[in-house]
């Protein structure tokens, strides 16, 4: 039984976290492969508003399991808080979380050394500070460490070297390091009940399971698909599911797309839509754009049509979820930009080899609708204009829309007559 992969087709920041919160009660099983505590995938249980970094938010279903593939980096002080919270909440979780031993580990030092890199750089990725990007490079310098360390006798002699050298590369001596490494220890012996083998597990569940697949930040994100350098560290583009948990081709039958009704971006890179600070100011405090990670403004401006092109197909896109749409509730007019002028030339996909210094956005305008939307649960019940605004969209990237959010709730969601499962 083929899964469904969910995954962003912008610079992250979706709300691809509400989607899976809101399909999850029809699946088996949600699967996260790829990313770290440096995604914040916010939703709401019981009107509490929850910001899941590590656990995936499936988990908030009482018969849904959550698993967090190789592909991923674990936090075990993150990991410990979510668990504290689901605790907290009377959610049963003992026998629905599965880490993978293969996942690596973040230490505290890989912390500061993502916020130390970043701040040398004169080209500013604008990190979340989570540490990352020196995970995955200790990942695949050969020098990390992996989940399955922590059942082993030498783990608190690697975590101590690992430590040490993440200190001398910071020029820092610490004075009670072996405090710090026995608290990292406390916090990652509490992931021992969840570590299993999650691409054996995966490959045999598939087979006859409802499986979703989630990852985190979004296609213009990816190590190699991406607005390179300024990218995430992971691949987040749907091909990442098979290497992030270790399962078959063939194991993915659909794949969503989520896209805001307009973008955003956090930290520095290109952003050829990015409005001027008037309109992005209105988007941002409208949408409550501020990271759920980091709490910074992101950076927003009109949809991009062209990215949406070049996501979809490199995802395989098979429909969309628009999400936000609410926010465009009180404006008079919308812009679009359906194609870019490079040097001259029209071109209609965006590619990262565009240089944002000589690109111009060609823009379509459409009228704004002036009415509230938050409420309506039927496509039918939209306004005209704001259901003329879905299918510009839908004409444009030929991509059907599959689902529209016009809420920060999971019951804030209207299902098209083009969805399915």
């Amino acid at each position: 039984m083929p899964g469904i992969a969910i995954v962003g087709l912008q610079w992250g920041d979706e709300a691809k976290g509400k989607i899976v919160d809101f399909l999850s009660g029809s699946f088996d099983i949600v699967a996260r492969y790829q990313g770290g505590p440096n995604a914040g995938h916010t939703v709401y249980y019981k009107d509490t508003k929850l910001i899941f970094h590590q656990i995936p938010s499936g988990i908030l279903h009482p018969n849904t399991k959550v698993y967090i593939g190789a592909g991923c980096v674990i936090d075990p002080v993150v990991f410990a808080t979510e668990i504290e919270n689901l605790k907290n909440l009377g959610i049963d979780y003992e026998k629905r979380i599965k880490v993978s031993y293969k996942a690596h580990l973040i230490l505290p030092t890989h912390r500061l050394l993502d916020v130390s890199i970043d701040d040398k750089r004169r080209d500013k990725i604008g990190v979340t500070g989570r540490g990352i990007g020196p995970c995955y490079e200790d990942k695949h310098g050969r020098k990390g460490l992996r989940v399955e360390n922590i059942e082993r006798r030498e783990f608190k002699e690697k975590v101590t070297e690992n430590m040490k050298r993440h200190y001398e590369i910071l020029g820092i001596h610490p004075q009670n390091l072996e405090e710090e490494v026995d608290a990292f220890i406390k916090k990652a012996l509490l992931l021992i009940p969840f570590i299993t083998d999650v691409s054996l597990e995966l490959s045999k569940e598939v087979k006859n399971k409802k499986v979703l697949f989630e990852g985190a930040q979004g296609t213009f994100l990816d190590i190699d698909h991406g607005t390179y350098p300024y990218v995430t560290s992971s691949n987040p583009i749907a091909g990442g599911v098979f290497s992030g948990l270790g399962i078959p081709p063939g194991s993915i039958e659909k794949v969503i797309g989520v896209a805001k009704a307009y973008t955003t971006r956090v930290g520095g890179g290109p952003f050829p839509t990015e409005a001027e600070e008037k309109v992005a100011s209105l988007i941002r405090e409208t949408g409550n754009e501020f990271g759920s990670t980091t709490g910074r403004p992101r950076r927003c401006g009109w949809l991009d049509i062209p990215m949406l092109r070049y996501a979809g197909v490199i995802n395989g896109v098979n429909g969309m979820a628009i999400t936000k749409l609410d926010v465009f509730d009180d404006f008079e007019e919308i812009k679009v930009c359906v194609e870019y002028k490079v040097n001259g030339k029209r071109i209609d996909t965006y590619t990262p080899l565009i240089s944002e210094k000589n690109i111009e956005p060609l823009y379509a305008t459409l009228k704004g609708w002036k009415q509230k939307t938050h409420k309506i649960r039927d496509f039918d019940v939209l306004p005209k204009n704001a259901q003329k605004y879905i299918s510009f969209i839908e004409k444009e990237t030929g991509i059907k829309v599959f689902m529209v959010g016009v809420g920060e709730k999971r019951e804030e969601t209207i299902i098209t007559p083009y969805f399915s499962l």
